[in-house]
């Protein structure tokens, strides 16, 4: 279920409904002495942010690539809206791919009980949060939200520029 959390957290945070999740992560601290949901939520910034990466890589837009570095940036530290709004909804299939590599991410956490510590800055600094025994697995979980997403971008974003099928929403 929790590799659901992966894959679903990023449509929570365009309708602003993830903000419910620090209610959860706060009683699930509290009651069981650390968070499940922490981890994916890092993952999923850390995914979003990867897709944007793709981008850079296959662009040959230099107004594009002013726009995703920063971006991209932003949401490896946490704050995941500029990539977002700024490039993975504006192609749809970024936003997807980064959907995908967050979820097999979270797949991997919720399979070997990936806990946090607490709450706290998301992105790649996130494995600050997580439980030291737990730190080789994320590390791992860390480096399928960033592959993932990269290689299925730029694949895709490659192929759909070949055809001419690049649609800009």
């Amino acid at each position: 279920m929790r590799h659901c959390l992966g894959f679903l957290y990023a449509p929570l945070v365009i309708t602003g409904v993830h903000q419910t999740t620090l209610a959860i992560d706060l009683q699930m601290i509290q009651s069981m002495g650390g968070t499940p949901v922490w981890p994916l939520i890092a993952l999923s910034n850390i995914a979003q942010g990867s897709a944007v990466i793709g981008i850079i890589i296959s662009s040959r837009k230099h107004n594009e690539r002013e726009i995703s570095v920063p971006a991209a940036i932003s949401a490896w530290l946490g704050v995941t809206e500029p990539a977002m709004y700024g490039i993975n909804l504006k192609y749809r299939f970024p936003m997807l791919c980064a959907m995908i590599g967050s979820g097999l991410a979270g797949l991997l956490c919720g399979l070997n009980g990936v806990m946090a510590n607490g709450i706290g800055v998301g992105g790649l600094p996130g494995i600050l949060s997580i439980q030291p025994s737990y730190w080789q697995v994320f590390a791992l979980a860390m480096v399928i939200a960033i592959i993932i997403p990269i290689v299925l971008t730029s694949f895709i974003y490659q192929r759909k520029y070949r055809l001419g099928t690049l649609d800009i929403v």
